[in-house]
């Protein structure tokens, strides 16, 4: 059974971190790319990030680009969302994906496999 497990969301203020954690199984690691998405209340989801698992190459949203930093360990199947100077607008459900990887990048990638979300509240 495909599954992916989030963890690691919570209360911060403005201005500190957090790291989310995405547990894959069910498929084979090596093949895919996980996305990292989120949905704030009144607002579309949006892309976080992404990482190719064999390439180790990323892709960010300007939003965050130069405070979100996406990492795997492949021996964990685990993939890493390091959150640093966050900001009330950064509020939202984040949620990790899998999808099938392709050459063109893990931006352009059909993420059909999702997990269950977890909640990150940074307070002003």
């Amino acid at each position: 059974e495909v599954q992916l497990v989030e963890s690691g969301g919570g209360l911060v203020q403005n201005g500190g971190s957090l790291r989310l954690s995405c547990v894959a199984s069910g498929f084979t690691f090596d093949d895919v790319a996980i996305g990292w998405f989120r949905l704030a209340p009144g607002k579309e989801r949006e892309a976080v990030g992404c990482i190719s698992i064999s390439t180790n190459s990323t892709y960010y949203a300007d939003a965050v680009k130069g405070r979100f930093t996406i990492s795997s360990d492949n021996g964990k199947n685990t993939v890493y969302l390091q959150m640093n100077s966050l900001k009330p607008e950064d509020t939202a459900v984040y949620d990790c994906a899998a999808g099938r990887n392709i050459i063109e990048g893990c931006a352009r990638v059909a993420y059909a496999k999702w997990g269950q979300g977890t909640q990150v509240t940074v307070s002003s």
